[in-house]
């Protein structure tokens, strides 16, 4: 990996830009695939957990960061189905929140689902976000914790939640920021560009606002204050320093002096690092499809959609790479990524597609992958 500051961009890698490129067009292939999203009602058992099945621990990664390997933890009620799952968040008692990309067509089945610390299943809610369920963070303010959602798709929406799934407000593209196409604060066609709302992951700001990726709109982070108020818009797309090919997550980086803002600046392979105010600071090259990121302590968490997740120390020098195989990569990118739908293929210890992962307070880490039918990992950490 290569840190820098205040310099052009160098050229990537060839090996990164052909499978990052390929990935990227298949994922959107992949959104609006008709026979793909059939293939999402496909049920599965209740989780069982390796342990249980009488068969040795899988554990990954090194030194102190370890972590035994728990596939599907989750349990989810017969009633309802496993689809695309998409991100993943943990509130303060400990509870799993899931939100599934979910279908259009299915439009009472929720698209969030809640697990208590055991994995067991606790209420679901969020069918609104049917077929184009995204981001999903959890937020401790004043008054309590609330979930905050991001729609794309036919939805191009935001919205803040309290846990039990009751809106306390949604909204559509900030036009005040100037880069929509007119009407696009009430569009639901799910129209793709860089003038359309197609917003992705957020972050939470010291000050009580936040700020929201528009991932796969016009490549631009736009801050909000504590009321939900658009404020600025910071980035374009681009490969230079503070421009961005599809910055796909995004989270407070509060482990030095100076809090800032990274960017999972995906298919540019990179991190990128702002100060709050949206000017650039930092760049991290060296991933494949960097998704989001989160942080645990002096730990950097970011789950690349390549089938690896990463740690980064305070100084952002990797520690782990958690699955991280070549040939496993090379099996999983075959044929159109075929094997994302073939869960019997699927081996123990090893990721396809993380799309967001979380640490819960005891430094476990939750994975949601983009497969289908979905997957949730539990990686327990070793002591």
């Amino acid at each position: 990996m290569t840190n820098k500051t205040d310099r052009p961009h160098p050229s990537r890698r060839q090996f990164l830009s052909v499978g990052a490129t390929c990935l990227l067009s298949l994922t959107v292939q992949a959104s609006a695939d008709a026979m793909t999203r059939k293939r999402l009602l496909r049920r599965r058992s209740p989780a069982v957990h390796t342990a249980k099945r009488g068969n040795p621990p899988v554990v990954v990664g090194e030194n102190e960061h370890r972590y035994e390997v728990e596939h599907d933890w989750p349990q989810l009620p017969e009633k309802f189905s496993w689809q695309t799952t998409h991100n993943v968040a943990v509130d303060r008692g400990g509870n799993l929140y899931v939100i599934h990309e979910g279908q259009r067509e299915l439009a009472d089945h929720p698209a969030i689902f809640v697990f208590d610390p055991e994995g067991r299943y606790v209420r679901s809610f969020g069918s609104e976000f049917q077929g184009g369920g995204h981001g999903l963070e959890i937020r401790q303010e004043p008054d309590g914790e609330f979930l905050y959602v991001t729609g794309y798709q036919h939805l191009k929406n935001f919205a803040k939640y309290d846990l039990r799934g009751e809106r306390v407000w949604m909204q559509r593209a900030p036009m005040e920021s100037g880069l929509y196409a007119d009407g696009e604060h009430e569009a639901t066609t799910g129209a793709w560009g860089r003038n359309r709302f197609m917003p992705t992951n957020f972050a939470f700001l010291p000050d009580g606002g936040f700020m929201l990726a528009d991932g796969y709109g016009t490549f631009s982070i736009h801050r909000y204050d504590a009321a939900g108020k658009w404020v600025s818009t910071f980035g374009a797309p681009g490969k230079g320093d503070g421009q961005f090919n599809l910055p796909h997550g995004l989270w407070l980086d509060d482990r030095q002096s100076e809090p800032m803002i990274v960017v999972a600046d995906r298919v540019n392979g990179r991190l990128q690092w702002f100060n709050l105010e949206g000017a650039h600071k930092n760049t991290l090259d060296g991933f494949i499809l960097p998704a989001n990121c989160d942080v645990h302590g002096e730990l950097l968490l970011v789950p690349d959609l390549s089938a690896r997740i990463t740690l980064l120390d305070k100084q952002n020098r990797p520690v782990a790479q958690l699955g991280e195989d070549a040939a496993w990569r090379e099996a999983v990118l075959k044929d159109g990524m075929a094997l994302r739908s073939r869960p019997g293929e699927w081996q123990e210890g090893r990721f396809l597609h993380p799309h967001d992962a979380c640490f819960d307070k005891d430094g476990n880490i939750f994975v949601a992958e983009w497969v289908s039918p979905g997957r949730i990992t539990r990686l327990a950490k070793q002591s």
